[in-house]
């Protein structure tokens, strides 16, 4: 079967879920080409040739624009069978909708998909998500029908920019935090990717002229053994290599003994997501953690020279502007504003089908109908100042973003704003913010994005220029 495989974004990064489902399909004797809309244009002549299309899925910005591509697919192709797999594939989006897609596919989607492909047959109706949580063996991905890395999100530091390759570990997750779209479908549980199946990924990335290695995992640390194992493998393989990981604060804290080791062996940051300084929002989320326990952890890794990315939500249905504006401070006092992209200070919690939020006794006072454009509930926070600032927010960081300002620049005018709408007594005045020059060049990607954020007008826009 000719099959088009075709990803709107992936965090800025050559697209992993491409490069394992292509494997998957090439290994069962499919003829695959792969579109990557995030950096190169609409191929109709691919389309048309095409008697299949996959569409990657695997975050919330993704399925937004992914929504639009298969529109604009089957407006062209009326017949063409069209799958989502990844992550947000095991939502089911519209349950009381028709939609241009046939079949969804999540955790581990590549042999469903690929049966549902050997064995296709032409449906009226759309049929439930599939969600295959069982072991399968894991075939390397092959990286080969996707644009260079050269083409993708770069490590920034110490004034020089180079190539990143991204991979996973496991996916899933061990934890249930209430927000998250992990627990929807994993409900708590991780699968583990063949140690040997990652290091050859990363061999072939490094072949590509990888210079630096993001980890996918949703936690990088929830099998701690496996972890070690490619830390330790990964170093030996490749010394000069650096890389990152997203862990969660209670893990930093729990495995104290291995930062000297991570950082010898090339840890250059951590992403960890903070969301909130407010011990109650925290609580509701049940994120793990306190806001005393965020200070610990950041001055745990810098002690062994490994520096923190705080992710943040700052809009939720029980956020005040002096929330807002309490993050704003924490960033400042602990040296942070380097550290966070502006856009983590407009993020607006997302309530997709499924949430573990929407039976929480929190949450349903402000629960609304459901959009089917944003994919996710509608809510209204306990204090309509806070949806104001999110709004007025979210349009410095875009309009900063247009303009090329520094994140430093941006912070300043997000400050003014937040205090405007939050004012200290007496007034807080506008105060110098003038991190050295050693941290504003401290280690970052050069993608700003986030997972959770809502795709911009931008990402929309070459989506609407697609030819029909």
């Amino acid at each position: 079967m000719k099959t088009l495989l075709i990803s709107t974004y992936e965090l800025g990064h050559q697209p992993l879920h491409l490069a394992t489902a292509a494997s998957a399909l090439i290994a069962a004797g499919h003829e695959t080409r792969c579109m990557d809309l995030a950096i190169g244009p609409w191929k109709k002549t691919d389309v048309e040739w095409a008697e299949i299309v996959g569409i990657s899925v695997p975050m919330h910005t993704a399925m937004r624009l992914a929504e639009k591509v298969a529109t604009r697919v089957r407006s062209t192709q009326p017949t063409l069978p069209i799958a989502t797999f990844g992550l947000y594939a095991g939502i089911d989006h519209h349950p009381d909708q028709p939609t241009s897609i046939d079949a969804s596919f999540a955790g581990a989607y590549e042999p469903n998909l690929v049966a549902w492909i050997d064995n296709f047959k032409t449906s009226d109706s759309p049929s439930s998500p599939s969600v295959d949580l069982e072991r399968h063996a894991t075939g390397m991905p092959i990286r080969k029908l996707l644009p260079p890395i050269t083409e993708y999100t770069k490590l920034a530091v110490d004034g020089m920019e180079h190539p990143v390759g991204y991979v996973e570990t496991t996916r899933g997750c061990v934890h249930t935090c209430r927000h998250c779209p992990v627990p929807i479908i994993y409900k708590g549980r991780i699968r583990i990717i063949d140690a040997d199946v990652v290091l050859a990924d990363i061999d072939q990335l490094v072949d590509q002229g990888a210079k630096h290695i993001t980890f996918a995992d949703p936690d990088f640390l929830n099998g701690v053994r496996h972890s070690i194992e490619i830390v330790r493998r990964l170093h030996s393989r490749h010394p000069q290599l650096t890389f990152d990981a997203t862990i969660k604060v209670e893990h930093i804290l729990e495995h104290v003994g291995l930062w000297n080791e991570f950082r010898n062996s090339g840890c250059l940051f951590v992403v960890s997501a903070f969301e909130s300084v407010s011990e109650n929002i925290l609580h509701i989320l049940d994120k793990g953690h306190t806001p005393a326990d965020a200070v610990t952890a950041i001055h745990l890794l810098r002690r062994h020279g490994i520096e923190i990315r705080p992710s943040w939500m700052p809009f939720t249905p029980w956020t005040s502007p002096k929330d807002v504006r309490d993050i704003l401070h924490f960033v400042r006092e602990h040296d942070l504003i380097p550290n966070v992209d502006p856009v983590q200070y407009t993020i607006r919690l997302l309530v997709p089908h499924g949430s573990l939020l929407l039976n929480h006794p929190a949450m349903r006072p402000h629960l609304l109908d459901y959009d089917h454009q944003r994919l996710s509930y509608r809510w209204e926070p306990a204090d309509p100042q806070s949806d104001l600032l999110q709004l007025q927010l979210a349009n410095i960081v875009e309009h900063g973003l247009t303009a090329e300002a520094s994140d430093l620049d941006t912070f300043g005018r997000l400050w003014d704003a937040v205090h405007q709408a939050a004012p200290l007594s007496p007034s807080h005045g506008t105060p110098e913010f003038s991190p050295s020059a050693s941290a504003m060049a401290r280690p970052r990607l050069t993608e700003p994005w986030f997972c959770c954020a809502e795709p911009t007008e931008d990402q929309f826009s070459p989506l609407d220029e697609i030819p029909a």
